[in-house]
Parts: C-alpha cells; structure tokens; sequence
C-alpha cells in the first residue's frame, strides 16, 4: 500500500489476539498461566505459518526510560527467568520455535549500537545473565538473539565468551544465534565467535 492512508496505518493487517504486556504477565507471577499463553501464541503463529516467534525478551528493566520496557517481564532475573521458562515451554510444545533477545545486558535503547555494559564477573552472571541461563536450561528455546551492546567493550555479536563458552559450553545451548536486525558491524569477527544468521540491516550492509 503506497497511498496516504499508508502513514496512517490504515491497511489490510491479521486478525489476531492482543495479549497483555510483559510487566503485566509478570504481575501475576503464575507459570501456568505463561505456558497457557504460550500455547495460545503457538496456534496463532501456526495459523500464520510462522516458525519463530521473535521473543520473549527478558532483560532486566534498569531504568525507567528503557525503550524496551514494555517488552520485559521485571527487574528481577527469578522472576524473570521462571516466568520466560514456562513461556518457551508452552510456545515450543509443537512446531514453532522462539528466539530469546537480547542476549545480553541490553537495558538501554539510546545509543544501543555504541554503548558498552560494563559490568563485573559476579554482577553479569548473578543479575544480566541469570535469566537466560535459567530459560537456556529449562525451556531449551529454538533460537537467541544477540543484541546491539558490547559488553566490557566486546560486541554481543563478535563475543566469544558470551556467544560460546557461557551460551554453548556452560549452558548446553544447542540452537541458532541470530543478530539483531543491522546488529553486525564485521561479518568475519562476528562468524568466529559463534554467531550462525545475521539478520539484515540497511540497504546492503548485510552479506
């Protein structure tokens, strides 16, 4: 659609479910109501045809004014991490997969493609990896996506210590790691390390 009503968001889109937000699903703090909400989430994207559903995101809501709030469950990584875990299961039953994001320590949406979390040992596994490592364990999700951020100055896309030793040699993962969309800014440094798609970015910047 290319005519005006087009900047109006007024065109033909899919019927679907619009479910509360993840702080409100955090809210009730109910397993089984997030794996009930996951097999709902998994008939709808097979209605759809769809094999992964880009989420849950479950970073760890640090400041107000994260852009991303919305998608985030808590700032709590138990919280977080049992509720994300009874999600994945209940989406990944049969057919569909998801892509856990964004992996990691990505709490902040200004300058999200400089900013560098810098962060101790303990403090990174105990609060911004934590999460993860549970709904890596639990639910085995399908796929992670890397997010924008480096982390102690190390791109999430080009971090080995992140992408393999912790993600695939401590935690078992055995799926695919995407980027984030224009998240790689060097193909080879970021293949190495362990990354398996990249994922577009703008015009022809992505090989």
């Amino acid at each position: 659609q290319v005519d005006a009503s087009y900047a109006l968001g007024v065109n033909k889109s899919v019927v679907a479910v619009n479910f509360p937000s993840s702080s409100l699903r955090a809210a009730c703090f109910d397993r089984a109501l997030l794996k009930e909400l996951g097999r709902n989430l998994r008939q709808a994207a097979k209605a759809e045809r769809v094999r992964i559903l880009l989420g849950p995101g479950i970073n760890l809501k640090r400041s107000p004014l994260a852009g991303r709030n919305f998608e985030y469950f808590s700032e709590h990584p138990y919280l977080t991490g049992e509720l994300a875990s009874s999600y994945v299961q209940g989406v990944q039953e049969s057919g569909v997969g998801v892509s856990l994001k964004r992996f990691a320590a990505f709490n902040r949406e200004d300058e999200r493609f400089t900013a560098s979390s810098n962060i101790d040992q303990r403090s990174l596994h105990e609060l911004y990896l934590s999460a993860f490592e549970k709904a890596v364990k639990m639910a085995r999700p399908a796929t992670i996506m890397c997010s924008y951020n480096a982390i102690n100055g190390t791109l999430n896309s080009q971090n080995q210590r992140l992408l393999t030793q912790i993600l695939r040699d401590e935690w078992g993962f055995k799926g695919l790691v995407m980027s984030d969309w224009g998240a790689v800014s060097h193909h080879v440094a970021a293949l190495k390390p362990g990354l398996d798609l990249e994922m577009p970015g703008k015009g022809n910047e992505s090989s």
